[in-house]
């Protein structure tokens, strides 16, 4: 996909109930605000959507069907994706050191899997304040928006006590804010 590069953030709004309950649940508008992200990364010489999710087919890093995190080819998921796609790009291209971490956290987190309990606490302000007080960070289980955050932490972009308390909308609102991404463009 032309314009896309490594630590741009893929978000997507499902045209399902799903999404609209996630949308609900994060202050955002329901089969329009963002219900789900990915974050570009590079692996086996090309640029992927690393994700977590289930039911996409097997990953291109392991080979196999996961629930969780994992790797594909950003053209096929969104030829699969029943809903809108927006890229959110970087405000800047990664450095090269940058580049290497991202890489190399995304391949050491590829297979852990889908963190439900999280996704729900994230899904308002308050529970995940409050959580976050009385849960030490982890990301032993990942789900989408903890994962992309985490990667954006690792790489030193995104300044955050605790990954887990970050929903699609959230990210992506706080990202614009801050300048970290770019106003979006929709791919879908």
């Amino acid at each position: 996909m032309q314009g896309v590069k490594p630590g741009d953030i893929i978000g997507f709004s499902g045209f399902g109930w799903i999404s609209a309950g996630i949308n609900v649940g994060t202050y955002g508008v329901p089969f329009w605000s963002i219900s789900h992200v990915g974050i570009i990364g590079r692996a086996r010489g090309k640029l992927m959507i690393f994700e977590s999710t289930e039911g996409l087919g097997p990953c291109e890093i392991t080979g196999q069907t996961l629930t969780g995190t994992q790797a594909h080819d950003l053209d096929y998921v969104l030829s699969m994706y029943k809903g809108a796609a927006w890229h959110y790009p970087l405000t800047r291209r990664l450095y090269r050191h940058e580049d290497v971490r991202l890489t190399l956290f995304l391949l050491e987190t590829i297979g852990r899997q889908y963190d439900y309990h999280g996704a729900i606490r994230a899904g308002g302000f308050l529970l995940s304040t409050i959580e976050a007080m009385f849960r030490q960070p982890s990301i032993d289980y990942l789900f989408c928006s903890e994962w992309a955050a985490a990667a954006h932490t690792e790489i030193g972009i995104l300044q955050t006590g605790n990954v887990s308390g970050w929903s699609p909308n959230f990210l992506c609102r706080y990202e614009r804010w801050k300048g970290i991404l770019a106003r979006p463009r929709r791919l879908k």
